[in-house]
């Protein structure tokens, strides 16, 4: 039932090719972060997370979760915290391991079912006393969010949820980051990976291979060489593409969830547009544009992407 068949984005012709949205929005339009305050959250393996945030309403927050070698501070997250800071929300904006500006102590990064750390940053907010809490996110960030309303237990005190630009089969994503002009985005992705990975063998030279960086050419290789080995958790590349995808833990999210993924996002794959489980779950609502591209979604009249509107629009009417 909730698949939200007719999407009223409807951008200026020149972003109706999704690299042309994707690479605006990220590279060319700048928006610069709140105003934050920064607070390091020792976790309970002794390992930290970078929490930026910024108080308003005290009972009302939205947690904002960054993608793939993200940080707190992207340009998508930059106009998402932006304007709900501007309607009154309280945010919260965290760093997976490693991101953030500082390393991690341990040999483990993150990946897209690392879902402990956010759950921790959830309690968190909600230990604070925010009895309205809203969960955003961005791409990986966002299969996080999906992972984590899917298998764990949830507070109450959380609401909904929105995800952005973000894959259901990992497997089907990975695929198409190796095809045509998309393989830009993974050279990316694998640049800053492999600079961490070749790190962590440094720093861990008994829990990563000296050389587990330097074969690495794509995300397989990511899941073969580092995740697998050293966040553990997963047989083969095969197991982690069943449980960490997740399109595969959706069947148990209980509350309202907003999925916004274009149909010529550059990243997204054939298998991340799941318009039939959308049709059959009582919760899970899918809006698929034929345009936005990846964390993009750039406006024709307005400073605020189109995404960033739905999502406050959604929250507003879950809360």
């Amino acid at each position: 039932m909730p698949y939200l068949e007719k999407s009223t984005y409807r951008p200026d012709p020149i972003f109706h090719n999704g690299h042309i949205s994707t690479i605006y929005s990220g590279v060319i339009r700048k928006f610069g972060p709140p105003d934050y305050d920064r607070k390091k959250l020792i976790l309970p393996d002794a390992d930290f997370l970078l929490l930026d945030y910024k108080l308003q309403d005290s009972q009302k927050a939205v947690i904002l979760c960054h993608g793939l070698e993200g940080n707190s501070r992207k340009n998508y997250n930059n106009v998402c915290a932006n304007y709900f800071l501007e309607k009154g929300y309280s945010v919260f904006a965290w760093n997976n391991r490693s991101c953030g500006g500082q390393m991690n102590l341990l040999p483990q990064l993150y990946h897209h079912a690392s879902i402990e750390d956010l759950e921790y940053v959830v309690k968190h907010v909600v230990q604070n006393g925010f009895t309205q809490v809203f969960l955003v996110g961005f791409s990986l960030g966002g299969d996080q969010i999906m992972n984590y309303l899917g298998k764990r237990k949830i507070p109450v005190e959380v609401k909904a949820a929105v995800a952005i630009s973000a894959p259901f089969q990992l497997r089907s994503s990975a695929e198409k980051l190796q095809s045509g002009f998309s393989k830009i985005y993974q050279r990316r992705f694998i640049g800053k990976v492999k600079w961490k990975i070749a790190a962590k063998s440094i720093q861990f030279p008994d829990a990563v291979p000296a050389d587990a960086a330097k074969y690495i050419k794509n995300f397989d290789d990511v899941v073969t060489r580092f995740i697998i080995p050293v966040h553990g958790g997963y047989s083969d590349l095969d197991d982690y593409y069943l449980n960490a995808s997740p399109g595969n833990s959706v069947a148990g999210i209980k509350l309202p969830l907003l999925v916004i993924n274009a149909w010529d996002d550059p990243i997204l794959g054939t298998k991340d547009h799941p318009v039939e489980m959308a049709k059959a779950h009582d919760y899970l609502f899918l809006e698929t544009p034929a345009h936005g591209g990846h964390c993009a979604f750039p406006p024709k009249y307005s400073h605020h992407p189109y995404s960033v509107v739905r999502a406050f629009e959604f929250v507003e009417e879950m809360g």
